[in-house]
């Protein structure tokens, strides 16, 4: 194996994208907020009781048994949407789109969110379509996730394009040529006991159809 396809493993249908470092974000006045920094007002969970979902510090903060955190707002199709992310060491979470208004961890996009978690399938990856095997974000740290997503046509094909940005640097931007989900709701992942994910400053940019 290439150090290439060490560094990125994604099936044939991802395009790399070399502008590392170029800022993808527009004017803030264009985005619309999300969370309010304050109160679970427009989210809300979905999965086992015992999960806890709540703000702290002026973040969403989750933790306990597997569960889902929803929002409400929506649905949306074509956007860029971005959250500042912090997860634990060892932690497992992802940020979903495109997803149901009362969610499984099989519906919808996952954009997977984990540094040193036993799955080895870390921060930047499409869960199930094209997966980083390196570590780009380092845990307990914040990161600012930025996924862009836009039903277009490419050499006369239809496709949903997906763009994957970290910390403003764009990993790649992958072809679903399925439309695997047509549009949908965002949510935050919690996977398992052993993780506590924080998220703030979500916010999503609609884009025209």
């Amino acid at each position: 194996m290439t150090a290439f396809a060490s560094r990125l493993s994604c099936s044939v249908a991802a395009l790399l994208v070399l502008s590392f470092g170029a800022s993808s974000f527009a004017d803030d006045a264009e985005w619309i907020s999300l969370f309010d920094g304050k109160t679970m007002e427009g989210w809300e969970k979905v999965g086992k009781d015992g999960s806890v979902w709540e703000v702290k510090d002026g973040s969403l903060s989750g933790s306990g048994p597997a569960s889902m955190l929803v929002c409400t707002k929506g649905p949306y199709k074509n956007f860029r949407y971005r959250a500042e992310v912090k997860i634990s060491d060892g932690g497992n979470s992802g940020l979903y789109f495109r997803t149901t208004a009362k969610p499984g961890f099989s519906d919808g996009y996952e954009a997977q969110i984990d540094s040193t978690h036993k799955d080895p399938i870390r921060t930047g990856s499409i869960y199930g379509m094209c997966h980083v095997y390196q570590e780009h974000v380092k845990p307990d740290t914040w990161f600012t996730y930025e996924i862009e997503v836009r039903d277009d046509v490419w050499r006369g094909r239809n496709v949903t394009k997906i763009k994957v940005t970290i910390d403003d640097n764009e990993l790649y931007e992958y072809l679903d040529f399925d439309q695997t989900f047509k549009e949908g709701y965002f949510a935050f992942q919690h996977h398992d006991p052993g993780s506590t994910v924080h998220v703030r400053k979500v916010e999503v940019l609609p884009l025209a159809d």
